[in-house]
């Protein structure tokens, strides 16, 4: 296993507030140099032999850290795992050296074709071992840990003999792999199956969250849905607030995927982030 990723018990890494890098924002990014920590930005969107994406991503990681994360692993799915595609991936991360690469605990198709969604899984010792055994000959193929991160769901499964959180994990405990918490996604799923989020937090392993996302969501009353196209509600910042006083300073990043506002507008967000950690850090050391 590489050493890249720092041992579970060692002080694990703290990148500070980012944003998700988003095509909008390339010239912004590059002509203001804004109070960002880092960027994440998302795998496929590179994962071509040049051009403009690469173009402006290597302007920008020149100056900042930088995270990937995925969409198109599937590593829940049937269907063997997409070595071309992994291929792809580490050629990039060779390239722009994150600081750690991330995807998300779901499938995406079956028999080769592909929903374009993240589809929640079984909460079995079935679906834990298929996982684990899945990460584990990605992360012996990269030569990295990699993060997973919990899905917002809406439906939910017979079958599921354990709750979300503790599905979440018992497969990073079987994988040795890392967690990206994603608190909106806490959010919504609470919301659409009537769950507690703090017994979300409060049941997953400290040791192995190593970055969080902020978001928003669309509201339709009896139901929430994830869309981040919305500004993050106060609900969530809330949920947030919680989550750094379980798992202390976290990197913590602003998604938005449409709907994209001015990068003055996302800034202000990631403030009031950095605002809610450091008075929860603060109110812990009084």
């Amino acid at each position: 296993m590489s050493e890249t990723f720092t041992r579970i018990g060692q002080p694990k890494p703290h990148l500070g507030f980012g944003l998700g890098l988003r095509r909008q924002h390339y010239t912004a990014i590059l002509e203001h140099q804004p109070a960002v920590d880092w960027f994440e930005v998302l795998t496929e969107n590179y994962l071509v032999a040049g051009g403009k994406p690469l173009h402006y991503l290597d302007r920008i990681r020149a100056n900042y850290p930088v995270v990937m994360h995925g969409v198109g692993l599937s590593i829940g799915g049937s269907d063997p795992l997409n070595m071309d595609y992994l291929r792809q991936v580490k050629a990039l991360a060779t390239r722009i050296e994150p600081r750690w690469i991330s995807d998300h605990l779901c499938w995406t198709g079956v028999g080769g074709l592909n929903m374009h969604d993240l589809l929640p899984l079984p909460y079995t010792g079935e679906a834990v071992r298929h996982v684990a055994e899945r990460v584990r000959r990605v992360q012996d193929f990269l030569g990295r840990r990699i993060l997973l991160e919990n899905v917002s769901s809406y439906v939910t499964y017979t079958d599921s003999a354990l709750t979300e959180w503790e599905f979440l994990g018992a497969v990073a405990e079987a994988a040795d792999c890392l967690i990206l918490l994603d608190i909106n996604n806490i959010y919504v799923s609470a919301r659409n199956h009537g769950f507690d989020p703090l017994d979300y937090l409060a049941g997953v392993p400290a040791e192995r969250v190593w970055q969080h996302h902020l978001a928003g969501h669309t509201d339709r009353g009896d139901y929430l849905i994830d869309t981040h196209d919305h500004p993050v509600v106060d609900g969530v910042w809330d949920l947030y607030a919680h989550a750094v006083r379980r798992f202390g300073p976290v990197a913590t990043m602003i998604e938005r995927d449409d709907d994209i506002p001015p990068l003055e507008e996302l800034l202000a967000e990631l403030e009031h982030a950095r605002r809610i950690a450091q008075r929860v850090v603060l109110e812990q050391a009084a």
